[in-house]
């Protein structure tokens, strides 16, 4: 995620599941989560369920970040998923202050 100090920064992840090896998303967690807020929605999708899950920069200082969100699921197969988030913020310049 990249954008100025003070805009609305954020990112979308879908998360499909294959019919072969379906599960469900039980619990979110972020490793450190100060600089981030997140927001998992379950939606409906031709081949059953999808996840989305929102991420939102909540940072406001000049700099990057690194995160990891954890996705726990009910499979045997795969229990965690990991989403890895990367935050660079910049001050606005001059010129985008002025609207140029």
């Amino acid at each position: 995620m990249r954008g100025v100090i003070g805009q609305e920064i954020k990112g979308k992840v879908t998360i499909i599941p294959t019919p072969k090896y379906p599960f469900k998303i039980v619990k979110v967690r972020a490793r450190d989560g100060k600089d981030i807020s997140y927001q998992l929605s379950e939606e409906k999708s031709e081949n059953g369920q999808k996840y989305a899950l929102t991420v939102e920069n909540k940072r406001m200082q000049k700099g990057s970040y690194f995160d990891i969100i954890t996705l726990e699921t009910d499979s045997k197969i795969q229990p965690e998923l990991h989403i890895r988030v990367y935050g660079q913020l910049r001050q606005q310049t001059e010129k985008e202050k002025k609207g140029d």
